[in-house]
């Protein structure tokens, strides 16, 4: 059965959320409708429809220009097994140690590597993205370089990849948070399927507002592969969060926003220890200054 798609831009969340509304009371009536930011520092929002039924292209051109976005642009999309096609797509992912993959290669995990089983199907953090990798990367060479973390959250967890990582190769609880509940379900999903219940817990929060992760701190890690604008917000209470000589890996920065995150958590109180870029992303590592020890 064909489907249909309708894709349009505009500034602004509130503006975008006004338009998705809108959306929820054309005939036909979508089947679903997303909203969400453009990763490259400019405040444009897409807002996306899904149809099985063709769309009234005049309904969306007026609604295009009574909320100020570009024309909808209208696509008809195949009836297609999507998982599968992503599936033949997606191949494991090595980072240093970690080899990230779905349950169609479980017979690729090598011997010595640490396994992480993400399927397919969970579009974000599959390891795929330049940001998630670059996350992996620099656990692996903390880990290298001997750090050894007892308490650690991941902020902002997707799929929990990067918490189950820290499971992986350090004992002890370790905690992942989200805003989307989606997302959290997700996360302990797979937790279950990584064998790793009882050692990631799950918890839906903002930022870190959870008398969970209240009473864990102060932290040795802390994850944030979120958003520049989130990341510079958190950065106080992230350092507050952290214990002296403790680290953080923030990622989900352009490379062009790298300088500013960094001079943000420079101020307050950390210090790098290492930059990474993969493709547009960058990866940063820091390091809490331990004032006792200077």
């Amino acid at each position: 059965m064909t489907t249909y798609t309708a894709l349009t831009t505009l500034q602004g969340q509130r503006g975008a959320e006004a338009l998705a509304d809108a959306l929820e009371r054309i005939t036909p009536e979508p089947t679903g409708i997303g909203t969400f930011e453009i990763e490259d520092g400019s405040g444009t929002w897409e807002v996306g429809a899904y149809f099985e039924d063709a769309p009234d292209i005049a309904g969306l051109a007026l609604l295009a220009e009574i909320h100020g976005a570009r024309p909808f642009v209208v696509s008809e999309v195949p009836d297609t097994d999507w998982v599968a096609h992503v599936r033949r797509e997606l191949t494991p992912v090595i980072a240093g140690r970690f080899f990230v993959y779905g349950s169609h290669d479980a017979d690729k995990v090598p011997d010595d590597a640490e396994p992480l089983l993400i399927e397919a199907a969970m579009a974000f953090g599959t390891g795929h993205h330049g940001t998630t990798q670059g996350c992996l990367r620099a656990l692996d060479q903390l880990a290298n370089a001997g750090v050894t973390a007892g308490s650690v959250v991941d902020i902002g967890c997707g799929t929990a990849v990067l918490a189950m990582a820290a499971a992986r190769i350090w004992p002890g609880v370790m905690l992942a948070s989200d805003i989307d509940p989606v997302a959290v379900e997700v996360a302990r999903v797979n937790v279950t399927a990584n064998d790793l219940d009882g050692r990631v817990r799950c918890l839906e929060a903002v930022g870190f507002d959870h008398p969970d992760l209240a009473a864990a701190a102060p932290f040795d890690l802390v994850f944030a592969n979120i958003l520049k604008g989130p990341l510079i917000d958190l950065a106080p209470v992230m350092t507050q969060m952290l214990a002296p000589g403790g680290h953080v890996i923030l990622s989900g920065i352009l490379n062009e926003q790298a300088d500013e995150v960094l001079g943000v958590y420079r101020e307050a109180g950390n210090s790098l220890t290492e930059r990474q870029e993969i493709g547009e992303w960058t990866t940063l590592t820091l390091r809490k200054i331990d004032e006792k020890a200077v």
